[in-house]
């Protein structure tokens, strides 16, 4: 795919321009896509499918504001940089 993305070792917690232009997408926890939805419903939408019962969300990028973005990114860093630390301590089994 030709989407920008943001990487943390190398795996994507986050990409501009899916679905379409003026949207983004961040890789969260489904806890997390839940607080995000319900925060701001208007801004935060569950991506459809798979991919959104496991936590990754479309952010309407025209609908929204700096902190509540920024928030998404570092909890989306965080999932992904959390996974990637525990399959490097477990060698790539499952912790």
């Amino acid at each position: 795919m030709s989407h920008p993305d943001f990487r943390v070792g190398g795996k994507v917690f986050a990409t501009m321009g899916y679905p379409r232009a003026g949207w983004a997408m961040v890789k969260l926890t489904p806890e997390d896509q839940a607080a995000f939805v319900g925060m701001r419903p208007n801004v935060f939408v569950a991506v459809k499918g798979k991919w959104g019962e496991k936590g990754c969300t479309n952010i309407i990028l025209v609908r929204a504001t700096v902190p509540p973005v920024r928030a998404a990114l570092r909890a989306a860093y965080d999932v992904v940089d959390a996974k990637r630390t525990r399959h490097k301590k477990t060698g790539g089994r499952a912790a």
